[in-house]
């Protein structure tokens, strides 16, 4: 009877476990049909800068004025490519596995896909960017987290607002610590401790930009951090605006182990590796 119950148990949990991945699938995909008309105005915006220069370098024949149609196309070419390398960041799947991840680049590549909408709101961002070990994460799903929490930060925030990601090593912990604070109008003491729950949210509905909240991105935001083994928390207050801070443990390499026949010859075995709780 035990047996039975503890290999019902089994599948059960791994059928939570992918249910959880589908969820976290579904969120990023929705994220991205969120995005997808932000990113195809600025795409737009780039093409029609390439079509005017080309057509002011047609127009005049002086060396000067086309140089400068020149560097312009350059220039928005440049852009447009960095636009589409960050869509396909976010769209394909890096690796589903734990892997030294620059967190700084990934922070670059998503504040490349909202920042039209950050300006269409005059929400200012900025970064506080230290330099940091690799964290050991899942890429694809560390940028999900973080667009989740930049975009319900611009929601939050008022025109003329502004957002500070930071980015440090606490090295007591040895983790890499990302952070995303807002002036926005905060969540009040009630609501705070609930914000992780599945299927609670604190929107009333869809903003100007139509985005309202479904209140599963910050329960699954906890879920990918906790399967990092990281954590994450909030502090908030009324009117003052509010952090997330998420701690993700630093990537170690792996120290290698003795080969049977070093061992044999008397070297000491490698002592084993432990995971961050």
């Amino acid at each position: 009877m035990k047996n039975h119950v503890s290999s019902w148990n089994t599948r059960t949990d791994e059928r939570i476990a992918v249910l959880q991945q589908q969820l976290a699938q579904a969120q990023k995909l929705t994220a991205l049909g969120e995005l997808a008309s932000t990113v195809t105005h600025e795409f737009n915006n780039v093409l029609m800068t390439i079509i005017n220069y080309a057509k002011m370098g047609l127009r005049h024949k002086d060396e000067a004025t086309r140089d400068k149609a020149f560097e312009k196309i350059l220039a928005a070419g440049e852009r447009a490519a960095t636009i589409t390398n960050s869509v396909l960041g976010m769209a394909r799947n890096r690796s589903d596995s734990f892997e030294p991840t620059d967190l700084a680049a990934i922070i670059k590549e998503t504040l490349i896909l909202v920042e039209r909408e950050m300006r269409k709101y005059r929400v200012s961002v900025e970064t506080q960017i230290q330099q940091v070990p690799p964290a050991n994460a899942v890429g694809n799903q560390i940028q999900q987290v973080l667009l989740n929490l930049l975009i319900n930060a611009r929601q939050a925030t008022a025109e003329g607002g502004r957002i500070l990601i930071g980015l440090s090593h606490d090295v007591t912990n040895d983790t890499v610590d990302l952070t995303v604070r807002d002036t926005g109008s905060g969540i009040p003491a009630d609501k705070l401790q609930r914000i992780f729950d599945p299927f609670f949210s604190t929107k009333n509905g869809p903003d100007g930009s139509g985005k309202g909240g479904t209140g599963l991105g910050l329960s699954t935001c906890r879920n990918i951090i906790e399967h990092h083994r990281g954590r994450i928390r909030v502090e908030s207050a009324v009117g003052a605006g509010t952090c997330f801070t998420i701690k993700l443990p630093a990537y170690r390499k792996p120290a290698p182990v003795a080969s049977p026949a070093a061992a044999s010859q008397g070297f000491p075995a490698a002592a084993p590796s432990h995971a961050m709780s």
